[in-house]
Order: C-alpha cells, then structure tokens, then sequence
C-alpha cells in the first residue's frame, strides 16, 4: 500500500518547539543545574569577606590588623588576604596606618572619588599624605615631615608640587611664624591657632577692627537694660543686630572683649541674672585710699631718733652710717 503524502501547508510540530512564520523554532529550555552557574573563585570571596568587614559602621576609622587576622582564621586563606591587600593597595583604595595605645596597624576603605585622585601616586607620595593628614586643621611644618619621612629637601618639594597639582593638599601661612609654610589637606579650614581666629586679618592684627568691638560693647553696656547689666548673650545678639562684624563672633570671641575691658577698668562683673549668667556693669571709679606722702607719716622728730638695730648697733641722729656687705 503506497505511503499516504501529507496535506500541503501542515506541519509536524516537534514537543519544545512553537511554530512561527512557517518556520518551527526550538524553544531553549533553561538550565538550572549548577555547573551553569558562575561560582566565585576563594580569593572573590576573601575580598567580599574583607570589604564587608571594613565597611561596618563600628570600622568606619579603621580595623585593626588583629580583627582582621580573628575574621580570616583559616591558615588558606593568609596568602588570599595578602593579595587582596595588596590588590586594594595598589588601587589606593585601602589606607594603612599604625594608631592606637598598641601602635598596631589599621586598614580603612578608601571612596571611590578620594581613590581616583590617589591613582599613580608613589609611596614616598603616599607617605608625606598620611603625614599631612595626621596632622588635621593645625597643619605640619616641612621639617616634621622630613623627620617622618626621612625624605630629602628636593624630593620633598617635588612631591609637594605633585599634591597640590591634584589638589590633595595645600600650604598655609601661620601668624606665628610668617615666613614658614605649613600644609595640610586640601579642604580642611585652618585652625584658629593658625589664622589667630577673628582678631586677625591677612595674619596681622586688627587693632582697628577691634578698638570698634570695643566701643560697642561699651555703648551696649552703658544702654541696654538701662546700664543696669548686661550679659554676653545679649551682646553677642545686639552685635549681629548691628551687624558692626564683618566675620561671625561667638559667645567666646564676645567674652574676650569684655575680658579687655574688665582689665582696663572700664567695666567689671555685676551680678548674676535668674540664668545664673553674670551680668556686666559700668566700673566703679578707683581713688586712691589716702591723700598723705609716705613722708608724711614720718614723725616731725624723726631724724633726731637713735635707731637700734637687731643686731645690736645703734645709729645715733645724724650718724653717718655705710652699707656693709
């Protein structure tokens, strides 16, 4: 019996297949065995493990080097740690450095932006930064660095041309030494102690700026509360009223110009309020105790008086005596 031919257009649709234009396609079915899957290899792990560690909020200034050492026991994974240290190093994104009471060394993660400005930096580049950071808003002179370092003079300023060029740090002038340069980080604010505060300006002092405070606080003494006291936080407020500084004052920058006027006499300490703050008044004046000389106290028979010493001698009146050694 002659096989039967198959009606035109039809199809045999295969199990796994669809059908599509007249074109059967197989439909991949997806694998979900393991060997499909990607596995990380020990040292990927290592390195999340470490960046992990490093990025809790209790190790946010640093982890020491003996919790790092308790986090990976196992004696395998020792070499993987160095490689993933020196792997973070070399990118600049982990820090070392010795702190603490124990001097041990401490890892702290790098940001990714901080990091970008570290690429191609050399140790010894790497070194005078820690340095200069250490060292916060007080800055560090150049010979402390050196003395750090153990870097030479010309290398040195080298690598300081290098940083500032990446505005990772910058020289600043003290108004203690003026002729010296002292670094620190990039966008750090100088201390105080550096730029002498509010009281100076392009670090020399402002005998100007603050004769005026001075006048002012005086003025506000003599008026507010009807000269019956006034204390600094009500001066510190009628000064920005005024608006008679042209840098920001602080309750302590106010208490050091009531200091000066209290030591020149022209204002002293009052009382004290319901606040418990003390309340400045206007000073008293001072005259002198007595209108007599001290000649005065003599008697009129002075010099006609024998003088008897402890020693025994006695210098009669008009006795011409001499010092003796």
């Amino acid at each position: 019996m002659p096989p039967k031919k198959r009606p035109a257009g039809s199809s045999i649709i295969v199990p796994g297949t669809k059908r599509r234009k007249g074109v059967s396609v197989r439909i991949k079915e997806e694998s979900n065995t393991r060997s499909d899957e990607r596995r990380k290899s020990p040292k990927d792990g290592v390195m999340q493990r470490f960046l992990d560690l490093l990025g809790q909020p209790r190790h946010k200034l640093g982890a020491s080097n003996k919790i790092i050492q308790g986090a990976f026991p196992k004696a395998e994974e020792k070499p993987l740690l160095v490689q993933v240290i020196n792997e973070l190093s070399k990118a600049s994104k982990l820090k070392m450095e010795k702190s603490g009471v124990d001097n041990d060394l401490y890892y702290t993660l790098v940001s990714d932006e901080v990091a970008q400005k570290y690429i191609g930096l050399d140790v010894s580049a790497k070194m005078v930064l820690q340095c200069i950071e250490k060292a916060g808003n007080n800055g560090i002179w150049t010979k402390e660095i050196r003395m750090q370092t153990g870097l030479q003079l010309q290398g040195l300023n080298k690598t300081f041309k290098q940083l500032e060029q990446r505005c990772l740090i910058k020289p600043v002038k003290s108004v203690n030494a003026k002729a010296k340069k002292l670094y620190m980080l990039y966008d750090l604010t100088p201390s105080k102690e550096i730029t002498g505060g509010v009281w100076y300006s392009g670090l020399e002092f402002d005998h100007e700026f603050i004769s005026e405070l001075r006048t002012f606080v005086m003025h506000c003494v003599r008026k507010l509360n009807g000269g019956k006291g006034v204390t600094l936080s009500e001066i510190k407020k009628k000064t920005e009223q005024a608006k008679v500084s042209r840098v920001e004052l602080g309750v302590d920058d106010i208490k050091q110009l009531v200091q000066t006027l209290v030591f020149d006499n022209y204002i002293e300490e009052g009382y004290r309020n319901d606040s418990d703050e003390v309340c400045y008044v206007y000073a008293r004046p001072v005259s002198t105790t007595c209108d007599f000389k001290w000649w005065d106290a003599l008697s009129p028979d002075f010099h006609f008086r024998a003088i008897k010493f402890e020693d025994g001698v006695t210098l009669l009146p008009h006795e011409p005596h001499h010092h003796t050694a």
